[in-house]
Protein backbone atom coordinates (compact mmCIF):
# COMPACT_ATOMS: atom_id res chain seq x y z
CA UNK A 1 0.00 0.00 0.00
CA UNK A 2 1.21 3.49 -0.83
CA UNK A 3 1.65 5.94 2.02
CA UNK A 4 2.71 9.57 2.09
CA UNK A 5 4.66 11.97 4.25
CA UNK A 6 4.68 15.77 4.33
CA UNK A 7 7.23 18.21 5.72
CA UNK A 8 8.53 21.70 5.05
CA UNK A 9 11.86 23.51 5.01
CA UNK A 10 12.61 27.18 5.38
CA UNK A 11 10.03 28.36 7.88
CA UNK A 12 12.53 30.54 9.77
CA UNK A 13 14.88 32.12 7.17
CA UNK A 14 14.74 35.79 6.31
CA UNK A 15 15.53 35.15 2.62
CA UNK A 16 13.77 33.02 0.06
CA UNK A 17 10.66 30.85 0.11
CA UNK A 18 9.40 28.18 2.45
CA UNK A 19 9.13 24.86 0.63
CA UNK A 20 6.79 22.00 1.50
CA UNK A 21 7.14 18.53 0.01
CA UNK A 22 4.92 15.46 -0.06
CA UNK A 23 6.41 12.08 -0.89
CA UNK A 24 4.18 9.13 -1.84
CA UNK A 25 5.78 5.69 -1.91
CA UNK A 26 4.89 2.01 -1.60
CA UNK A 27 6.46 -0.15 1.11
CA UNK A 28 10.10 -0.89 0.40
CA UNK A 29 10.58 1.84 -2.19
CA UNK A 30 12.43 4.41 -0.09
CA UNK A 31 16.23 4.41 -0.44
CA UNK A 32 18.37 3.41 2.52
CA UNK A 33 19.60 6.15 4.82
CA UNK A 34 16.53 8.40 4.88
CA UNK A 35 16.46 10.56 8.01
CA UNK A 36 15.55 14.00 9.23
CA UNK A 37 17.27 16.22 6.65
CA UNK A 38 19.01 18.21 9.40
CA UNK A 39 20.93 15.08 10.41
CA UNK A 40 22.27 14.48 6.89
CA UNK A 41 25.25 16.06 5.15
CA UNK A 42 24.30 18.27 2.17
CA UNK A 43 25.83 15.89 -0.38
CA UNK A 44 23.91 12.95 1.10
CA UNK A 45 20.66 14.94 1.09
CA UNK A 46 21.12 15.75 -2.57
CA UNK A 47 21.88 12.12 -3.40
CA UNK A 48 18.75 10.93 -1.60
CA UNK A 49 16.56 13.63 -3.13
CA UNK A 50 17.75 12.67 -6.58
CA UNK A 51 17.00 9.00 -5.90
CA UNK A 52 13.51 9.87 -4.69
CA UNK A 53 12.75 12.09 -7.68
CA UNK A 54 14.06 9.57 -10.22
CA UNK A 55 12.22 6.50 -8.87
CA UNK A 56 9.10 5.83 -10.96
CA UNK A 57 7.43 4.17 -7.97
CA UNK A 58 7.63 7.39 -5.96
CA UNK A 59 5.58 10.55 -6.47
CA UNK A 60 6.72 13.94 -5.20
CA UNK A 61 4.64 17.07 -4.74
CA UNK A 62 6.07 20.50 -3.97
CA UNK A 63 4.68 23.83 -2.82
CA UNK A 64 6.56 27.10 -2.47
CA UNK A 65 5.48 29.99 -0.25
CA UNK A 66 7.13 33.15 -1.55
CA UNK A 67 8.40 36.04 0.60
CA UNK A 68 5.63 38.34 -0.59
CA UNK A 69 3.04 35.77 0.42
CA UNK A 70 4.71 35.46 3.83
CA UNK A 71 4.67 39.24 4.22
CA UNK A 72 1.02 39.65 3.19
CA UNK A 73 -1.14 41.35 5.84
CA UNK A 74 -3.29 39.02 7.90
CA UNK A 75 -1.16 35.93 7.37
CA UNK A 76 0.77 33.88 9.91
CA UNK A 77 3.36 31.15 9.52
CA UNK A 78 1.18 28.42 11.02
CA UNK A 79 -1.58 29.05 8.49
CA UNK A 80 0.91 29.31 5.65
CA UNK A 81 2.51 26.03 6.71
CA UNK A 82 -0.91 24.35 6.77
CA UNK A 83 -1.60 25.67 3.27
CA UNK A 84 1.81 24.60 1.98
CA UNK A 85 1.45 21.05 3.33
CA UNK A 86 -1.95 20.75 1.67
CA UNK A 87 -0.72 22.25 -1.61
CA UNK A 88 2.23 19.88 -1.76
CA UNK A 89 -0.01 16.87 -1.13
CA UNK A 90 -2.98 17.83 -3.29
CA UNK A 91 -1.42 16.81 -6.60
CA UNK A 92 -0.07 13.42 -5.53
CA UNK A 93 -2.36 11.93 -2.86
CA UNK A 94 -5.68 10.28 -3.61
CA UNK A 95 -8.63 8.65 -1.87
CA UNK A 96 -7.74 5.77 0.41
CA UNK A 97 -4.18 6.87 1.13
CA UNK A 98 -2.79 7.22 4.63
CA UNK A 99 -0.10 9.69 5.52
CA UNK A 100 1.91 11.39 8.25
CA UNK A 101 3.03 15.00 8.48
CA UNK A 102 5.54 16.80 10.66
CA UNK A 103 3.29 19.01 12.78
CA UNK A 104 4.07 22.68 12.20
CA UNK A 105 2.15 23.92 15.22
CA UNK A 106 2.62 23.53 18.98
CA UNK A 107 -0.72 21.69 18.92
CA UNK A 108 -0.06 18.72 16.62
CA UNK A 109 -3.70 17.63 16.54
CA UNK A 110 -4.89 21.07 15.49
CA UNK A 111 -2.31 21.21 12.73
CA UNK A 112 -3.37 17.81 11.38
CA UNK A 113 -7.05 18.78 11.43
CA UNK A 114 -6.34 21.99 9.52
CA UNK A 115 -4.31 20.23 6.84
CA UNK A 116 -6.81 17.36 6.57
CA UNK A 117 -9.63 19.78 5.72
CA UNK A 118 -7.71 20.80 2.61
CA UNK A 119 -6.87 17.30 1.37
CA UNK A 120 -8.93 15.22 -1.07
CA UNK A 121 -11.79 13.29 0.52
CA UNK A 122 -11.01 9.83 1.80
CA UNK A 123 -7.41 10.66 2.70
CA UNK A 124 -6.29 9.83 6.27
CA UNK A 125 -3.62 12.01 7.87
CA UNK A 126 -1.87 11.82 11.23
CA UNK A 127 0.95 14.00 12.49
CA UNK A 128 3.41 14.58 15.26
CA UNK A 129 6.32 16.75 16.23
CA UNK A 130 9.65 15.40 14.98
CA UNK A 131 7.96 13.04 12.53
CA UNK A 132 10.82 13.57 10.06
CA UNK A 133 13.08 11.71 12.48
CA UNK A 134 10.71 8.88 13.38
CA UNK A 135 8.90 8.16 10.09
CA UNK A 136 11.05 7.49 7.03
CA UNK A 137 8.32 8.68 4.67
CA UNK A 138 8.28 12.07 6.42
CA UNK A 139 12.08 12.10 6.48
CA UNK A 140 11.95 11.64 2.70
CA UNK A 141 9.69 14.68 2.42
CA UNK A 142 12.04 16.69 4.63
CA UNK A 143 14.99 15.76 2.40
CA UNK A 144 13.18 16.79 -0.79
CA UNK A 145 11.97 20.06 0.75
CA UNK A 146 15.41 20.96 2.12
CA UNK A 147 17.22 20.23 -1.13
CA UNK A 148 14.69 22.25 -3.14
CA UNK A 149 14.97 25.14 -0.69
CA UNK A 150 18.80 25.05 -0.84
CA UNK A 151 18.71 25.06 -4.65
CA UNK A 152 16.52 28.13 -4.65
CA UNK A 153 18.82 29.95 -2.24
CA UNK A 154 21.80 29.11 -4.45
CA UNK A 155 19.87 30.50 -7.40
CA UNK A 156 19.60 33.83 -5.56
CA UNK A 157 23.39 34.12 -5.71
CA UNK A 158 23.19 34.33 -9.51
CA UNK A 159 21.22 37.55 -9.12
CA UNK A 160 22.60 38.99 -5.91
CA UNK A 161 25.99 37.41 -5.26
CA UNK A 162 26.71 35.79 -1.91
CA UNK A 163 23.64 35.82 0.32
CA UNK A 164 24.66 33.16 2.85
CA UNK A 165 22.20 30.55 4.06
CA UNK A 166 19.32 32.99 4.32
CA UNK A 167 18.93 32.45 8.07
CA UNK A 168 18.93 35.45 10.45
CA UNK A 169 21.75 33.87 12.48
CA UNK A 170 24.05 33.83 9.44
CA UNK A 171 26.44 36.84 9.52
CA UNK A 172 26.81 36.72 5.71
CA UNK A 173 23.05 36.96 5.26
CA UNK A 174 22.82 39.97 7.59
CA UNK A 175 25.80 41.57 5.84
CA UNK A 176 24.17 41.03 2.44
CA UNK A 177 20.96 42.70 3.58
CA UNK A 178 22.79 45.67 5.08
CA UNK A 179 24.89 46.15 1.95
CA UNK A 180 21.89 45.84 -0.35
CA UNK A 181 19.84 48.39 1.60
CA UNK A 182 22.81 50.77 1.76
CA UNK A 183 23.20 50.60 -2.03
CA UNK A 184 19.55 50.49 -3.09
CA UNK A 185 17.59 52.13 -0.29
CA UNK A 186 15.22 49.17 -0.06
CA UNK A 187 15.17 45.46 0.65
CA UNK A 188 15.68 42.89 -2.11
CA UNK A 189 12.59 41.06 -3.39
CA UNK A 190 13.92 37.79 -1.96
CA UNK A 191 13.73 39.14 1.60
CA UNK A 192 10.87 38.62 4.03
CA UNK A 193 10.31 42.27 4.80
CA UNK A 194 8.14 41.58 7.84
CA UNK A 195 10.94 39.66 9.61
CA UNK A 196 12.64 41.50 12.48
CA UNK A 197 16.03 41.08 10.80
CA UNK A 198 14.78 43.16 7.88
CA UNK A 199 13.12 45.83 9.99
CA UNK A 200 16.33 46.11 12.03
CA UNK A 201 18.41 46.53 8.86
CA UNK A 202 16.09 49.26 7.58
CA UNK A 203 16.12 51.05 10.94
CA UNK A 204 19.92 50.93 11.10
CA UNK A 205 20.19 52.34 7.57
CA UNK A 206 17.80 55.15 8.46
CA UNK A 207 19.80 56.02 11.56
CA UNK A 208 23.01 56.07 9.55
CA UNK A 209 21.43 58.39 6.99
CA UNK A 210 20.21 60.75 9.72
CA UNK A 211 23.65 60.76 11.31
CA UNK A 212 25.13 62.10 8.07
CA UNK A 213 23.15 65.34 8.35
Amino acid sequence: MERFGIDEAGKGPVLGPMIAACVVAPEGALPEGIDDSKRLAPARREELARALREDDRIAVGLAAVSPDRIDAPGTDMNSLTVAAHAEAASGVVREGMRGVCDAGDVDAGRFVRRVSKRLPSGVSLTGEHGADGTHAIVGAASVVAKVERDERVRALETEYGGVGSGYPSDPRTREFLAEYVAENGALPECARASWKTCTDVLAAAEQETLAEF
